[in-house]
């Protein structure tokens, strides 16, 4: 379910900009010739498979989030280009971490790397203390759950869209984990209630709305390591507020990773992560790097600025 979701939402986004390039610029053969290379580039790297020996990954008991441990991470989408220069970080289970950066820093591309869309070039991933590459690949991604900008819904009912990354669910399993999203009530006011039918990419609710159901969804896969996306990034400030109470339900005992421009998602991150140039340039608390006045108190400064005015 991830890796398909999350390959129908980024090829949505890669649309939706190619249209706005063509409408902007006008100059389609160009435009083909741009989308031509992304392809080859994804084509080339896109060959992520299972190790002969590579085995399930075995869940701990009581588990409360998993190690995710980067060693040395170099990776680039091409051979000349390095995206990701020598990672070295472990977030530690049941860790929230937030990574911070300006657009290019890397920072999607590090969160990529974890459901195996791409291996390194050089390092390793570990899960746990296990190399990912030892780990069964549709293992792994069991393990992961993402909730990203624009959630990718599909034209089946309500409960069925909660319900896709566990097939077996009871009606009463959804409804609770529509509950703990801050959905219940929205859907409950719906024509058919939890048997709705979406429409196509759910385009007759709300940015709040969707995201509320891929929260809901996120919930009942109840995987231990967490990727949020800029998940408030398109919302107003009053469906913030109701998607980071949910957001909030969502992260306990998880280990989860949080990209993100606005600060309010990430203000009570365990541990902020400062990228640039696809190098890590500062890590600590919110209060340890505000006191410190480098990159990040610059950038809190220019969006408190951009939020006071």
């Amino acid at each position: 379910l991830g890796s398909f979701l999350v390959f129908i939402a980024y090829a949505m986004t890669l649309r939706e900009s190619s249209i706005s390039l063509m409408n902007t610029y006008g100059n389609i053969k160009g435009m083909e010739a741009s989308i031509d290379r992304v392809l080859e580039i994804l084509d080339d790297k896109n060959e992520v498979l299972d190790h002969q020996d590579a085995q399930p990954f075995i869940r701990q008991p009581n588990c409360q989030g998993i190690e995710v441990t980067f060693e040395n991470v170099t990776f680039g989408y091409e051979s000349d280009s390095y995206v990701l220069n020598n990672i070295n970080l472990t977030a530690h289970a049941g860790e929230t971490i937030a990574l911070v950066g300006a657009t290019g820093a890397g920072k999607s591309t590090l969160a990529s790397l974890i459901p195996r869309f791409f291996d390194p070039d050089e390092g390793r991933l570990l899960f746990d203390g296990i190399d990912a590459r030892d780990i069964q690949l549709s293992s792994l991604r069991q393990q992961i759950t993402m909730v990203l900008q624009e959630p990718f819904l599909l034209p089946f009912s309500v409960a069925d869209n909660i319900a896709y990354g566990q097939p077996d669910a009871t009606r009463e399993q959804v409804i609770a984990a529509a509950v703990a999203a801050n959905a219940d009530e929205f859907i409950q006011r719906l024509p058919e209630g939890y048997d709705t039918v979406i429409s196509e990419r759910g385009a007759t609710l709300s940015g709040g709305q969707r995201q509320r159901i891929s929260i809901a969804r996120a919930l009942l896969k109840d995987a231990p390591i967490l990727i949020l996306d800029e998940p408030t990034s398109a919302l107003d400030n009053t469906t913030e507020t109701l998607i980071l109470e949910s957001l909030e339900r969502l992260m306990t005992n998880r280990t989860t990773f949080i990209i993100a421009h606005r600060l309010s998602t990430i203000r009570n991150a365990d541990r902020i992560i400062v990228l640039k140039n696809g190098k890590i340039v500062e890590q600590g608390t919110q209060a340890e790097l505000i006191q410190a006045k480098k990159e990040y108190w610059q950038y809190h400064t220019l969006q408190k600025k951009d939020t006071d005015s």
